[in-house]
């Protein structure tokens, strides 16, 4: 299997494949690649993580051992391996598909004609000339059209707002413009096998709102009741026929609005935030093997209807400044709840303000046998785990 990039979520790939009896061709950044030594059979080195670099490096890769099954990890692998794959006629995506989740703006374009509810839009090369537009929509979204992790995501709420943001973001092109979708944030998760839903799963968000919207927690195997479940399985039906998806895992965001749920975007790649994690959690399977399988077209055993466990993720955000202590991670990871905690700064740090979910510093994940369970957890991890800063 060539998987490309691998970063620390991906790894449960690489345990997957060998419970599999699969080798594993990585790609990966140079100052990534030596946590990989003894852990594949073959690594090539991305020159950068552009999408460039990625699909150069996959192009050479696959040139110099045919793979079986060729896997994206995170979003800026996607067409690098969707590229392969076309090549090679192997599972995957479908170059279509990966090239949509790619650009927000492209998935506007497609889904404005596939039937797909989503937000009123405005592709503009210059945020400026998007003013007269937004002036009866505030307040407004703005979006850089292929980052992730919320990364220039940002609220305009007024014209004088919207001309200090069109300053600030004079040299991006082209930017997303889109009018604010009011309602509770969700994702919905699903493992797809030549356009048909294999398994799903349902995530409730925690975000910090406008004006970044940072999310900062999640539970999975959320429960709706059969009008909302309709209405979701709905829209992603429809989006993965605006798609074309064929095979492999998609990650769909959306908020319930009045007139019901409304695409935020989607993804065909692993989501992020140790989701897969929790999801494999929620539903006692191992979905990181699941995929592994999808992309070698190996089978995959169908599932007994269970009801999901409760799990969760919290990713609180850190005061800007120089870390002065870090309290409670111990007597946290103790917690009978706690899968795993981690805090990814040391004593004498300097923590940015946080603009996008790249910045947090802290991640607990959490499963329980029930939600009251779950929720005194999160409340005993709230009021116990601590990183202190001192301004600079």
């Amino acid at each position: 299997m060539l998987l490309v990039g691998v970063g620390v979520m991906g790894r449960p790939y690489l345990a997957a494949a060998r419970r599999l009896g699969v080798a594993v061709h990585a790609i990966e950044t140079a100052d990534r690649a030596a946590a990989l030594t003894g852990e594949v059979e073959h690594l090539t080195i991305a020159a950068g993580d552009t999408d460039e670099a990625w699909a150069a490096a996959a192009f050479d890769a696959a040139a110099r051992r045919r793979p079986d099954g060729v896997l994206a990890f995170a979003e800026q692998h996607v067409l690098a391996a969707a590229l392969v794959a076309d090549e090679l006629g192997l599972p995957g995506p479908s170059l279509r598909a990966s090239a949509i989740s790619r650009d927000k703006a492209l998935q506007r374009g497609r889904f404005a004609v596939a039937g797909v509810r989503q937000p009123e839009h405005l592709i503009t090369g210059r945020l400026a000339d998007a003013a007269d537009w937004a002036a009866s929509r505030y307040p407004v979204v703005v979006k850089a059209v292929s980052r992730t992790g919320s990364d220039g995501v940002e609220s305009v709420a007024d014209a004088d707002a919207f001309a200090d943001a069109a300053a600030r973001r004079a040299g991006e092109s082209p930017l997303l413009v889109e009018s604010m979708v009011e309602g509770p944030e969700y994702s919905w998760e699903a493992l797809v096998r030549d356009g048909e839903v294999l398994c799903a799963n349902v995530t409730a968000k925690e975000t910090t709102g406008p004006p970044r919207f940072i999310e900062t927690g999640h539970r999975t195997g959320v429960l709706l009741d059969p009008a909302e479940s309709a209405a979701v399985e709905d829209l992603a039906a429809r989006v993965l026929t605006g798609l074309g998806m064929r095979t492999g895992i998609v990650h769909l965001e959306y908020r319930v609005a009045a007139d019901g749920p409304t695409l935020m975007e989607v993804a065909v790649r692993t989501p992020g935030d140790f989701l897969m994690d929790l999801i494999c959690l929620s539903h006692d399977r191992d979905w990181f093997e699941l995929v592994v399988r999808l992309s070698l077209g190996m089978p995959v055993l169908e599932a007994q209807p269970r009801t999901p466990t409760p799990a969760a993720g919290y990713f609180p955000l850190t005061d800007p400044g120089v870390v002065t202590a870090i309290e409670g991670l111990d007597e946290v990871r103790a917690h009978p709840t706690v899968d795993r905690a981690g805090v990814l700064v040391d004593i004498g740090d300097t923590v940015p303000p946080a603009v996008s979910s790249m910045q947090r510093r802290i991640f607990v994940l959490f499963t329980g046998p029930d939600l009251p369970t779950l929720d005194k957890a999160l409340d005993f991890t709230r009021h116990t785990l601590a990183v202190r800063t001192r301004p600079l």
